[in-house]
């Protein structure tokens, strides 16, 4: 009986371990907020780093986090690394491309928990007196990325919900 139950289980590692390997490699985590002001006003909030501080949700998971810059105040070529406690890690992001005042895209290179890159995009779309705000993120999932998706949390609520946070914080002080 002992024998049956020990090849149960382990025929269902198994199962996980394979279902994991035919996970998709890309992933892509997308979250759009409409605000009350022009692409004008939100563009500068976000092209520099400095204030992607007073509004980024990730920014709270670590408040004792060490940052560092360097390149121009803003646009393209502006690099911010942090190093903070477990749950936030170790990185740097860099802006890559920087379009007055529709489009803000950086590249994200992660060193712990994990290694990985993944790029994120802002981009603002006037619609009469508002602007749509998208922040997008891609990147690709290696092996144990996709087991550790699977068997601990869910990848897309994790950083959306962070995306969602935000993005309603940048809301508010573009509104004030």
């Amino acid at each position: 009986m002992i024998e049956i139950i020990i090849i149960a289980i382990a025929v269902l590692i198994v199962a996980v371990l394979i279902y994991a390997a035919t996970l998709p490699s890309n992933f892509q985590i997308k979250r759009s907020v409409t605000i009350k002001a022009s692409p004008d006003r939100l563009f500068p909030l976000i092209n520099d780093l400095h204030n992607m501080q007073t509004w980024s949700a990730w920014e709270t998971v670590d408040p004792a986090m060490k940052r560092s810059y360097s390149g121009e105040a803003s646009g393209k070529g502006v690099k911010y690394a942090w190093e903070g406690n477990r749950e936030i890690g170790q990185g740097s992001m860099e802006i890559t491309e920087s379009i007055p005042p529709v489009k803000v895209a950086l590249k994200l290179d992660f060193i712990k928990p994990f290694k990985g890159q993944s790029t994120v995009e802002f981009t603002l779309e006037p619609t009469g007196d508002n602007t749509v705000v998208t922040q997008t993120m891609q990147g690709t999932n290696e092996y144990i990325a996709k087991l550790m998706c699977l068997l601990f949390f869910n990848q897309d609520k994790m950083i959306g919900g962070k995306f969602d946070q935000g993005l309603a914080n940048l809301k508010t002080i573009a509104e004030e």
